[in-house]
């Protein structure tokens, strides 16, 4: 599908949250069923997914960590997969550098770091190392409420 200066005004009058086809057809000068025609497109080519946010530093007894996952084996993008359907995880990047994936993990009261690591981790083969990385204070981070 090709993104064009529409479809690309779309995505970023829907990044910061649900506004109406009017208000988006209005401020890119087309109609409102041509907004709601490429939603749909671009939903259904998996380029868009509309979903709602949370500030986890808004919510009491929320943190985000980020966790460095050194592996043992080079099947870098089936470990992501596996570590991607782990309570907490928010989104795993298989990355280059000293570690080979990178996880953004939620944790709140009763699922802390412990928890995540004895009853998540665990579970995964072929993990040598991961490193915690604790976020005291983030910009504009905002995660899908998963737990």
């Amino acid at each position: 599908m090709k993104i064009d200066t529409i479809n690309l005004g779309i995505i970023k009058h829907l990044r910061d949250g649900r506004k109406s086809y009017k208000q988006i057809a209005r401020a890119l000068s087309v109609s409102e069923n041509t907004i709601r025609s490429r939603v749909h497109k671009l939903k259904e080519a998996g380029i868009l997914e509309i979903s709602g946010l949370v500030d986890p530093e808004a919510i009491e007894g929320h943190r985000v960590v980020m966790v460095g996952v050194k592996l043992k084996t080079m099947n870098l993008v089936k470990k992501g997969e596996e570590f991607s359907k782990l309570r907490g995880v928010i989104s795993v990047s298989v990355v280059t550098g000293r570690f080979d994936l990178i996880l953004v993990v939620l944790l709140k009261t009763g699922f802390g770091l412990l928890e995540f690591y004895t009853k998540e981790v665990s579970r995964i083969q072929d993990v040598q190392s991961v490193e915690t990385f604790v976020v005291y204070k983030s910009y504009n981070l905002k995660v899908p409420y998963l737990l």
